[in-house]
């Protein structure tokens, strides 16, 4: 068996990335072992979006692959602590509110509805586990190694690894992906005790409702959590140093958001900062200023969630000790085939530069094997679509008014709000709207934008829209099924190059 593998170190031209012994019994939980001299054509540190699509794709594209995660279950934060469990209780706590304040207007009459905080927490670890199990299912089905435990770089070449079960494997390869993803970023004075201060992890599993929460941060993560526990009867005040929210977001569609989220008891401090933090009571107290200097305040609080942002997660991984080159915030540079400076060395996803977002790391992952595997690759970064879960949700493709602007192009927009449109009216859901800015010259789509129930879903179109360069008219002249949320999205193409129909 060594010896077979061994002729494997080259196979159609491409180096072949090798593995040592992944000594696990247990931990593995029936994956494919390996003896001492097997080897890898791919080896990747990080089991989340990035790291486990990657060592798919790599292994439906005939390599032999590794992938190492030190968490003991796949799909890194966004499936255990992010993406998949906020989705769970944004749902949750919609349906509750829906229950508590719409449902009459349908017709539907409850005597009382009252929230049972450990069965919607038990739905939402449900859904995780489940997930992250099939991830491990999809392992055994493309036949990916997967070793539980903290990779660490000993050379180029070398992966140790403390495995989770107590002991020590060493994983080498020619082709080595660092996937690991990105932590909560820190405050100066403000101490995450996952009690009363909290990341976005310790917002997912509070034991009770807080009357009073806090979120330092008006990012997606902070308004979706600040949603959630709003719906479910928090308080919500969010202080934010910038002097507005989610600044990606085009400015028109931010202020229309802002609104909607305040009409909803979301409270706002701009241009605020936290100076200082004060938890000897039973709850807590944050001192802030203006972001411009200037007087003190006190703002109290049952429970802070820090969402400040996100930080690469790079710490204790040995990329100083073989000699990757990292930017001023720690973030790994890489080239157009996401390859390093150091030979055989890779990395996608959080830890290097563009959206920190898991859609996007999927993608980097995706095209960072199709280099290493001889194909060609390819992410535009320009038209990764952003998201942000509340409700309504707002989704967004390609470039801001504001953008556009500075480029100094000539452009058009083109606008339909939902209250004309039929199916958001049916279902008295119809509050948002569909911006489309397009070049005047060529009316090439430049950015797409959408305040609505479901625009999550409803950017695709436009995502497309813009990955093959179409124009507003091309989108006008599709047929789209009526009566559907999606004919907004053709209005405001119609609007864009000529004229709507139902406005």
């Amino acid at each position: 068996m060594a010896m077979a593998m061994a002729k494997l170190a080259k196979r159609n031209g491409y180096f072949i990335l090798s593995s040592e012994s992944i000594r696990y019994s247990l931990s593995l939980r029936g994956f494919a072992s390996a003896s001492g001299s097997e080897e890898n054509d791919v080896v990747i540190i990080g089991g989340g979006p990035g790291g486990y699509v990657a060592a798919i794709k790599a292994s439906q594209l005939g390599l032999k692959t590794t992938c190492i995660e030190k968490r003991g279950t796949l799909g890194g934060t966004c499936l255990n602590v992010g993406c998949i469990p906020s989705k769970a209780l944004l749902h949750s706590s919609h349906m509750y509110h829906e229950a508590k304040h719409k449902f009459a207007n349908h017709g539907v009459k409850l005597s009382s509805v009252e929230v049972d905080l450990p069965a919607m927490l038990a739905q939402k670890d449900k859904a995780v586990s489940n997930l992250t199990r099939g991830i491990e299912g999809l392992f055994k089905k493309n036949k990916v190694n997967y070793v539980k435990g903290y990779g660490k770089f000993v050379s180029p070449s070398e992966v140790s690894v403390d495995t989770i079960d107590g002991g020590n494997t060493v994983v080498k390869g020619k082709h080595i992906i660092v996937a690991t993803g990105s932590d909560v970023k820190s405050l100066p004075g403000v101490t995450i005790d996952e009690k009363k201060i909290v990341s976005s992890t310790g917002a997912l599993a509070l034991s009770e409702i807080p009357k009073r929460f806090v979120v330092i941060g008006a990012g997606y993560i902070g308004l979706e959590m600040g949603s959630v526990w709003g719906r479910l009867g928090s308080e919500v005040t969010v202080v934010e140093f910038a002097s507005e929210i989610v600044p990606t977001m085009d400015a028109e569609i931010r202020k229309q958001f802002q609104r909607s989220l305040e009409k909803q008891g979301m409270k706002f401090k701009l241009k605020t900062k936290v100076v200082g933090v004060d938890t000897s009571g039973d709850g807590v107290k944050l001192a802030l200023e203006p972001a411009a200097g200037g007087d003190q305040t006190i703002l109290e609080a049952d429970v802070v969630l820090v969402s400040a942002g996100r930080t690469p997660f790079t710490s204790g991984l040995g990329l100083d000790k073989i000699g990757v080159e990292t930017d001023k915030v720690g973030r790994i540079l890489v080239n157009e085939r996401f390859a390093t400076n150091v030979s055989g060395v890779y990395a996608i996803g959080d830890v290097i530069p563009g959206p920190m977002l898991a859609h996007k790391a999927e993608e980097d992952g995706v095209a960072c094997v199709e280099f290493i595997a001889g194909k060609v690759g390819h992410v535009d970064y320009d038209k990764v679509p952003g998201v942000v879960y509340t409700n309504p949700e707002v989704a967004y493709v390609g470039k801001t008014e504001e953008q556009v602007k500075a480029l100094g192009v000539e452009y058009r927009v083109g606008k339909f709000p939902f209250m004309a449109n039929s199916r958001a009216k049916a279902i008295d859901n119809a509050e948002g709207l569909v911006k489309i800015l397009a070049e005047k010259e060529t009316d090439k789509i430049l950015g797409v934008h959408i305040m609505a129930p479901n625009a999550g879903e409803l950017i695709h179109e436009a995502a497309i829209a813009l990955q093959y360069d179409a124009s507003s008219e091309d989108i006008a002249r599709v047929c789209h099924a009526h009566p559907t949320m999606s004919e907004a999205v053709k209005e405001a193409a119609m609007a864009t190059y000529d004229k709507p129909i139902h406005i």
